[in-house]
């Protein structure tokens, strides 16, 4: 039996991967008295205990942890910005591939990916990889997401008796161009050009829908729709991440569609001439912690979707 801390745990994430969690018989769960969940030298401890151990924490706090982590038989995952760049560091996107997963399965250190960012790298990484777009390429991103993903603070926002009516409506934010997901969406997806990145909360709980716009100008020479298509479905054909191929729903296409699911389903709409490029998923799920469980699951060396939510929607999940 593993031993498992979860530093942080009273955030939404880390709330979340509790749930996930508790009910495992393979695991044994390591918490800290109330009084002590602050206390340096108790984390210090726990850390080096674990076998384990989640970061869901801001960033300068995860490095703080990291530093008090000695025991070299400790694998850390965080699910913060603080490593998703840095070196040494596996990237937690096992799907993106083979040595993606292999980095998971055996580093000791772990960076669960961002939420907006794990459509945009979905939907962008293979196509570079497969030759279709250069990583030269100016793309735009329009990410639409569940409040929840602002965490405990927003939601309180979002579900007091009496809020602001500016929260009746879609929210975008990022509005300088400068979102924290951008630097891992450039690096991991190997593009040399930043994108334009177009985030927004709307009110509902949970869900992400990423969408990347494409002119059939921006593929290269010989390439279309059905090419993009078929380099996902080549690619993603997992429990975990797979596509759709009817992602039409009577016109429309819902952000909610995977709330409460730790699957993302990626489809491909419009026409030859513009190409909509989608991932769908949910912000708390393959955006969060599904993901971080995900990669637990690899570094354990068990089964990856062992305690995870998810969907039939691709035909491929039971």
């Amino acid at each position: 039996m593993k031993t498992v801390f979860i530093h942080g745990a009273a955030g939404t994430t880390g709330l979340r991967i509790h749930e996930r969690l508790e009910a495992r018989k393979d695991i044994r769960l390591l918490t800290l008295a109330e009084e002590k969940r602050k206390d340096p030298d108790a984390i210090r401890d726990a850390l080096n205990r674990s076998d384990l151990a989640f970061l869901c924490l801001p960033d300068d706090a995860a490095r703080e942890a990291v530093g008090m982590v000695e025991n070299p038989d400790t694998i850390v995952l965080d699910t913060s910005t603080a490593h998703r760049t840095a070196e040494g560091w596996a990237y937690g996107f096992p799907e993106l591939s083979d040595g993606h997963r292999e980095a998971v399965r055996t580093s000791k250190r772990i960076a669960v990916p961002g939420c907006h960012a794990s459509g945009f790298i979905a939907l962008v990484y293979p196509l570079i990889e497969a030759g279709i777009l250069n990583a030269s390429i100016a793309l735009s991103c329009f990410s639409l997401t569940g409040y929840s993903g602002g965490g405990k603070k927003m939601i309180a926002e979002y579900e007091a008796p009496e809020r602001s009516p500016l929260l009746d409506a879609p929210r975008q934010y990022g509005l300088g161009q400068q979102h924290k997901h951008l630097r891992e969406m450039v690096k991991v997806t190997g593009l040399t050009t930043v994108p334009v990145f177009c985030p927004v909360v709307a009110d509902f709980y949970s869900g992400m829908e990423v969408t990347v716009p494409l002119f059939r100008d921006n593929l290269n020479a010989g390439y279309g729709k059905k090419d993009i298509a078929g380099v996902y479905a080549e690619k993603y054909h997992t429990k975990v991440v797979h596509v759709l191929q009817d992602g039409d729903e009577n016109g429309f296409l819902s952000a909610g569609k995977l709330s409460g699911y730790d699957s993302m389903v990626l489809s491909v709409e419009g026409n030859d001439d513009r190409i909509l490029l989608v991932a769908r998923y949910d912000n708390l799920g393959k955006g969060a912690s599904g993901a971080a469980v995900q990669c637990m699951n690899l570094a354990l060396g068990v089964d990856d979707t062992q305690g995870l939510m998810l969907d039939s929607f691709g035909g491929i999940a039971e």
